[in-house]
């Protein structure tokens, strides 16, 4: 690590000066993303971000880097790494790493989880160097509102009764974005079933959209009811998974691959 370079907690800048780090960490992003300290403030709490553990990288006393570390009990997650412009590939995200994972060892993590974007091949790289192997690929998904005349094969229940009916159904690990502890601090989520009792969903609409946050089962009754409230999007929906036909069917598509990696400490 550069001498110049010094590594602190996350807790070193205020909420607004760190969410303006984490805007300019990510100028020019693959993805354009920008957050206030309300979206900050929500991604702390419903990843599970410990700012205790997560990491600001300093030059010369200003801020030039940040990352994030989730935590939830033996696993955690990197809830974004980022440096700003003009100090870029300078070594500055390597040390950020190194100092999460050295933070995730103190609190007992066994395995370290993220997304990189398959066309970010220098992280990608990076995260190869370091010991992480690709588990597999996820996709983000759209899908636009559409009035549905045959969507009526769903009725509404609570997500508790939702997540405990996909339970039963069974499903794959969720990404942590989409896994338990991250729906556990949504206390506007909402449930669906089927009539027939073979899909259930658990979904969120914070504003004009729909968010799909867990589902097993048939989706593609689940999918018309939710586009008839709203576009919908989902979140790292592994590309295999037997809703992304059916999110093509009903027009949808695809705008971020992702490589979901694992590291094993």
């Amino acid at each position: 690590m550069s001498p110049d370079l010094e590594i602190r907690s996350a807790r070193s800048l205020a909420p607004a000066e760190r969410a303006e780090l984490f805007n300019a960490a990510y100028e020019g992003y693959l993805v354009p993303f920008h957050v206030d300290e309300a979206t900050l403030a929500f991604m702390d709490d419903a990843f599970d971000l410990d700012l205790d553990a997560s990491r600001i990288a300093f030059r010369g006393g200003a801020p030039v880097g940040l990352g994030n570390l989730g935590v939830r009990g033996e696993d955690a997650w990197i809830g974004g790494v980022g440096v700003v412009a003009g100090t870029r590939r300078s070594g500055i995200g390597e040390a950020l790493m190194l100092a999460l994972h050295e933070e995730a060892r103190e609190r007992g993590v066994r395995r370290v989880w993220l997304e990189v974007i398959v066309e970010n091949r220098g992280a990608f790289a990076l995260y190869e160097k370091l010991g992480y192997r690709t588990v597999r690929d996820v996709e983000v998904w759209s899908l636009p509102t559409a009035e549905d005349e045959d969507a009526h094969e769903t009725r509404d229940i609570s997500a508790d009764e939702a997540q405990a009916r996909i339970r039963e159904l069974g499903s794959e690990r969720e990404p942590w974005q989409r896994a338990d502890g991250t729906l556990a601090h949504y206390a506007d989520a909402r449930g669906l079933a089927t009539d027939t009792g073979a899909g259930a969903a658990v979904y969120r609409q914070p504003g004009e959209n729909v968010q799909l946050v867990q589902y097993a089962g048939e989706p593609k009754p689940l999918l018309r009811t939710l586009r008839a409230l709203g576009r919908v999007s989902v979140l790292n929906l592994p590309e295999d998974d037997a809703a992304a036909p059916v999110l093509r069917e009903l027009g949808g598509s695809v705008f971020v691959r992702q490589h979901e990696m694992l590291l094993d400490l």
